[in-house]
């Protein structure tokens, strides 16, 4: 499974490169200091997605630590753009594709 999800991190990080959505400066430490679900009260989703979820997998990753099975990061972000379905599209599929391998399960897609 790690070799997929390593490659599904690496895509995520090159698509929002692509849709403008990477930083490079990070958020304040209070601001990823939250304790809400995806950050909601403190960063934008694709912040979130970068500088929580993917440090955090990567540290797993690295230190042989399981990675969750249990996750809903494409039905949060189909939410979160839903007004831009068709623009973020290439996210979605991504984030679909890393919540099947993480959970063994199919993902609903929006169509």
């Amino acid at each position: 499974m790690s070799r997929q999800v390593v490659f599904l991190l690496k895509e995520l990080e090159f698509t929002l490169q692509r849709l403008q959505l990477w930083q490079d400066d990070t958020p304040s430490e209070a601001a990823l200091a939250s304790t809400q679900p995806f950050a909601l009260d403190t960063l934008e989703f694709h912040q979130w997605l970068q500088f929580i979820m993917l440090e955090r997998f990567r540290v797993m990753l690295a230190t042989g630590q399981p990675l969750p099975t249990a996750v809903a990061i494409y039905p949060m972000a189909t939410e979160v753009y839903k007004n831009k379905l068709k623009e973020h599209s290439l996210l979605l599929d991504v984030l679909a594709r890393l919540d099947e391998e993480l959970s063994g399960k199919p993902v609903e897609r929006l169509q």
